[in-house]
């Protein structure tokens, strides 16, 4: 069962944000110098920080431990990112190199023993979200759940929302081979779908209306030069 993280009124979608990155420098880490982009949390102490910028500093760093009566559900926060990310867009031998240590509130700190490729909360972090309410995937629930199990959360609130009165919450979903609930794609498609057919009624009447001719070379300049000498 996914077991996601819902952000409401976390606004991820401003150019500086969004820019605070490189992604040469995920690839390739300390081989990669060029950091300016990711300004203003390129270096720190005169050393360059990997990974570099804004949308890596502030990894979401919370921490849940469930339970169901007296035993505690096990989070699998393996595969949680795409596969394509883990082996084209972060270095199988990069590892982060003087990080953030996780003492600040809104930061989360990386096991510089791990490269990036394996550091999945990373990377489904670095995916930024077009909307200011979205989803990330925290891991996955491996058993079996009834519809009347209660199920108990201890958390550590360290992810600072209340500076831009933006909320948090844990959401159980279901998937299937199309991937989690999402509503948005299928309103989508009946917009776009019902638009696409009115438009096409109306350039149906239109053309029954007044029809236009067919397109006719004898009308092309040349040939009525040719038919008036």
């Amino acid at each position: 069962m996914p077991l996601f993280l819902l952000l409401i009124q976390n606004i991820r979608n401003l150019f500086r944000y969004v820019k605070s990155r490189t992604d040469r420098q995920l690839l390739h880490g300390l081989g990669y110098n060029d950091t300016s982009s990711c300004r203003p949390l390129e270096s720190s102490d005169d050393l360059p920080i990997v990974p570099c910028g804004l949308i890596a500093w502030s990894l979401f760093n919370d921490t849940y431990k469930f339970s169901r009566g007296p035993s505690e559900l096990k989070v699998n926060r393996k595969d949680i990112a795409w596969k394509s990310d883990r082996n084209h867009k972060f270095g199988k031998h990069v590892y982060p190199f003087n990080f953030q240590n996780g003492t600040l509130t809104g930061g989360a700190k990386l096991d510089p023993t791990i490269p990036l490729s394996d550091q999945e909360d990373l990377i489904v972090w670095m995916r930024t979200a077009a909307l200011p309410t979205f989803r990330k995937l925290y891991g996955r629930i491996e058993e079996d759940l009834e519809a009347d199990d209660v199920i108990v959360v201890n958390l550590k609130n360290n992810y600072n929302t209340y500076s831009f009165g933006g909320k948090k919450k844990i959401v159980l979903s279901t998937s299937s081979w199309l991937g989690g609930k999402n509503d948005f794609l299928g309103i989508a498609n009946l917009f776009v779908g019902s638009f696409s057919i009115l438009i096409s009624i109306i350039f149906l009447v239109l053309h029954l209306k007044s029809p236009r001719p067919y397109g006719d070379t004898a009308y092309a300049s040349w040939n009525k030069k040719s038919i008036s000498s």
